[in-house]
């Protein structure tokens, strides 16, 4: 029996003494940097990311482009008690199920990667497992499109990631969020994804609005990540 998923959406929007809610991600490996830790023990990290206070973790599980793996959603869940996000390219029905049964309170969709029709599927789907989805765009053309689907089929299901990086491209602009987060009434439910390196960045963000910051090669390539974690976020 599948036990009760943690609240990804409550971890992930509710205020604190920092400004700012972090969604911090386990990562070995990217197409764009390679091997982005030798020494990988996701479970370390997961744990080092609680210690330092981070409010949700992302688990990257997609191996062919990550050297993820879905198992590291059970061992990261038994290890530390924070809200996990499956993150990889989840675009058929079986995949949120196969997400839930793995463990997973939240997962992410990428607009862009999906029509209306099938995106609204995995959405009600997810809300029917109880899972949070992170709702993914990069353009403003697809946020006009979909913005209005957060909060669908019910409030507290769903939040906004705005992701600066183009895929097709893998180019990264931190601008991008800036930009698109006009188009944006509650920016209680926006998440900042990608190119995030400075407490400067972190600041910019926090400026204009953005609740969340999903955060984790920078943290993931550096030889201290507590260190680097309190260097970005004090």
């Amino acid at each position: 029996m599948l036990g009760k998923c943690r609240n990804f959406y409550k971890a992930v929007t509710r205020p604190n003494s920092r400004g700012i809610n972090v969604i911090a991600e386990v990562k070995k490996a990217s197409p764009s940097a390679g091997v982005i830790r030798e020494d990988f023990d996701p479970v370390a990290i997961a744990r080092t990311y609680k210690k330092c206070g981070a409010d949700a973790i992302s688990v990257l599980t997609d191996e062919k482009y990550f050297q993820g793996r879905l198992e590291y959603i059970d061992r990261i869940k038994e290890a530390v008690d924070l809200p996990v996000l499956r993150k990889d390219f989840i675009i058929d029905l079986w995949q949120v199920y196969e997400s839930r049964a793995a463990g997973a309170d939240a997962i992410l969709l990428i607009a862009e990667a999906l029509k209306p029709g099938k995106l609204m599927d995995l959405m009600i789907a997810a809300a029917e497992l109880t899972l949070t989805v992170l709702l993914e765009i990069h353009r403003a053309d697809t946020l006009l499109a979909v913005r209005s689907m957060i909060g669908f089929p019910k409030r507290g299901y769903s939040v906004l990631g705005i992701n600066n990086r183009n895929l097709t491209t893998m180019e990264v602009d931190l601008n991008t969020t800036s930009r698109l987060a006009e188009l944006i009434d509650n920016k209680n439910e926006l998440v900042a994804e990608s190119g995030i390196k400075t407490r400067a960045d972190i600041e910019k963000l926090k400026s204009i609005g953005v609740r969340a910051v999903l955060i984790g090669q920078v943290l993931c390539e550096s030889a201290d990540i507590e260190e680097k974690f309190a260097e970005l976020f004090g």
